[in-house]
């Protein structure tokens, strides 16, 4: 098995506290905020220098926006400053909304910091989900699918077209334009795209992309998710690598019984607040995270949660429904949970 990390830092980190890798302790209210401006982001990038040194894979940060929480908004700003002090793992994106982005400039930002991470860049993107981000950036939600789809079209044309051209779409018009950097991955950096129902899945096997599968659903819904992929895969002639599947889990080893249930509740409460922003009101239906908000125990079942042994046993769950590659979301004590993770529950998967 592969492991990874993935989640998110805020700006301003409380004093004397931790990180707020995977944004773990909640939002802060910037009055009240009594830590550095910008230290959380620095926190970030030191959590993430040191995993590089114990050996993680890659790290994938969100993108968010008009939260409140001071949450990381400028991904690929954040992730060229890390490339340049890790110098191993891998950089990696969960997600980049491109609805919200002009597709030939982030073509352009992409690239740039592909070349000089010298293809490291895992480029997760998404179509969106959180009705504030919608209505912040004035665009219909009714539109994400088709902006995404355009949005795509221009940028896989501007990473592999060494010609100039031109494109008249629906949002966006270019003229006699060529895309520079080239990337250093060819043909352009690896895509990756979240899914949760089978139809998004199948759309994913369709556009070549690497599947991103979320840290709520148990090892049986896991399992099947697996295997549509894989046969979707094949399908169009390809051959299927279990690396192409990324599964994220919350992860914290805990003290003991008091210490974990603590870390539960924060885990739940954290969750609501992902669940608040992402509804539209007098709306159902939406992200599959809302399939998720009327769960009473919180992700108990499905979290990484207690003594490496507890730990251990949750992984060879996942390993046995197909999971090869899994990206930590690490929260509260974070820096003591990396490192046990790494040196008491990691290796033996690593070897296996």
């Amino acid at each position: 098995m592969r492991f990874g990390l993935f989640g998110g830092a805020q700006a301003n980190a409380a004093a004397g506290g931790t990180s707020n890798h995977a944004a773990a302790s909640g939002p802060q209210n910037h009055a009240a905020a009594s830590g550095i401006e910008g230290q959380g982001f620095h926190d970030y990038i030191e959590f993430n220098v040191e995993a590089d040194a114990l050996g993680y894979h890659s790290t994938f940060c969100v993108e968010h926006h008009f939260t409140g929480w001071a949450q990381i908004s400028a991904t690929l700003n954040l992730l060229t400053w890390l490339a340049a002090r890790a110098k191993n793992i891998r950089v990696g994106t969960a997600v980049m909304v491109l609805p919200w982005h002009n597709p030939v400039l982030l073509a352009e930002q992409a690239a740039t910091l592909d070349l000089l991470s010298g293809g490291r860049l895992d480029l997760g993107i998404g179509k969106g989900y959180r009705y504030t981000e919608f209505t912040g950036f004035c665009v219909p939600e009714s539109e994400a699918e088709a902006r995404f789809d355009e949005a795509l079209e221009v940028m896989v044309k501007a990473w592999t077209t060494r010609q100039r051209f031109s494109h008249r779409g629906k949002f966006w018009q270019f003229e006699n334009i060529i895309v520079e950097p080239p990337s250093a991955q060819k043909p352009h950096p690896a895509l990756w795209m979240a899914a949760g129902s089978a139809a998004s899945i199948r759309k994913v096997a369709e556009r070549g992309c690497n599947l991103l599968l979320d840290q709520y659903a148990l090892p049986d819904v896991i399992a099947e998710r697996i295997a549509l992929y894989k046969s979707e895969v094949q399908a169009r002639g390809r051959v299927f690598d279990p690396m192409s599947v990324a599964l994220a889990r919350d992860v914290y080893i805990a003290r003991d019984a008091a210490d974990k249930q603590a870390a539960l509740e924060r885990n739940a409460r954290q969750r609501q607040r992902i669940i608040e922003v992402a509804l539209a009101p007098g709306k159902s239906g939406g992200s599959h995270v809302l399939a998720y908000q009327d769960s009473a125990t919180g992700n108990e079942a499905a979290a990484l949660y207690g003594s490496p042994d507890e730990i251990a046993r949750k992984l060879e769950a996942l390993r046995a429904a197909g999971v090869h590659y899994v990206l930590a979301s690490m929260g509260g004590g974070a820096r003591d949970t990396l490192r046990r993770f790494a040196k008491e529950i990691a290796p033996a998967f690593a070897a296996a």
